[in-house]
C-alpha cells in the first residue's frame, strides 16, 4: 500500500527540458503500453489504441501544431509573463511520443447507454496506468493537451472513426522533481481533501 501511494505522489508531468536523448528498451516500453490494456474500460469495450511516433518530421509537425495553439492561449491567462516561461511539451526532446485513441463501437456498449462518454473516459484510465507504470521504471510521461487534435490526427494518418484522448512525450529524464512544477511556481493552490468531499448531497 505504501509503496503504491508512493509511486502515485511521486508521478510527473514531465517537460521537454527535462528529457534525456536516451531510447527507451523495447521490454520496458512493452510494459507500459500492456500497463495499458490492464485497465478497466466499460463493457470490457477495450477501446484503446495507441500510435507510437518516434519519426523526427512527424514530431516537427505535431510540435508546430504546439506552438500555433500555445500562442493562440497566450493572452488568455491572467499570469501571462509566468505562462509566457512555461515549458509545456516536450514533443522534439522525448525519444518516443505516443498518440493515444478512442475508437468507439458501432454496436451498443454496456454501460455507455446513457453516459456516452464512458469508453473514453475508459481510454483515460488506461493512460494513467502507463504514467504509473512508467514513473516505476524511472521513465517521464508528458501529456501534451495544446494541440489541434483535427491536425494531429491529419499529421498521424488517423481514421476518421478514431478520437485523441492523449498526445504523451515518454523518455528517461534528468531528475523527477520533488513536487509538481505549477505547484512550486504557485500557478495555483493546491486544494484539500476536506474543500473537496460533499456527504449525501451536495453542498455550498
Amino acid at each position: 500500500m505504501n509503496d503504491l501511494l508512493k509511486l502515485m505522489l511521486s508521478r510527473r508531468d514531465v517537460r521537454g527540458n527535462s528529457f534525456l536523448p536516451i531510447k527507451i528498451e523495447e521490454k520496458k516500453l512493452e510494459l507500459i503500453l500492456k500497463s495499458a490494456l490492464a485497465a478497466p474500460s466499460v463493457g470490457y469495450s477495450q477501446p484503446w489504441e495507441f500510435v507510437l511516433v518516434d519519426d523526427k518530421l512527424l514530431k516537427e509537425e505535431v510540435y508546430n501544431n504546439f506552438t500555433n495553439e500555445n500562442n493562440k492561449a497566450k493572452d488568455i491567462f491572467k499570469n501571462k509573463t509566468l505562462y509566457q516561461e512555461l515549458k509545456l511539451e516536450g514533443i522534439k526532446e522525448a525519444p518516443l511520443n505516443i498518440a493515444v485513441l478512442f475508437k468507439g463501437d458501432k454496436e451498443p456498449v454496456l454501460g455507455t447507454t446513457s453516459m456516452e462518454k464512458m469508453g473514453e473516459y475508459s481510454v483515460v484510465c488506461a493512460i494513467q496506468n502507463m504514467w504509473l507504470m512508467a514513473r516505476s521504471l524511472d521513465i517521464g510521461i508528458g501529456w501534451v493537451s495544446i494541440l489541434d487534435e483535427s491536425k494531429v490526427l491529419k499529421t498521424l494518418n488517423v481514421p476518421k472513426d478514431r478520437k485523441l484522448i492523449a498526445y504523451l512525450c515518454l523518455g528517461y529524464v534528468k531528475e523527477f522533481k520533488e513536487e509538481p512544477e505549477l505547484k512550486t511556481l504557485k500557478w495555483k493552490e493546491e486544494k484539500e481533501l476536506n474543500q473537496l468531499l460533499h456527504f449525501n448531497t451536495f453542498t455550498s
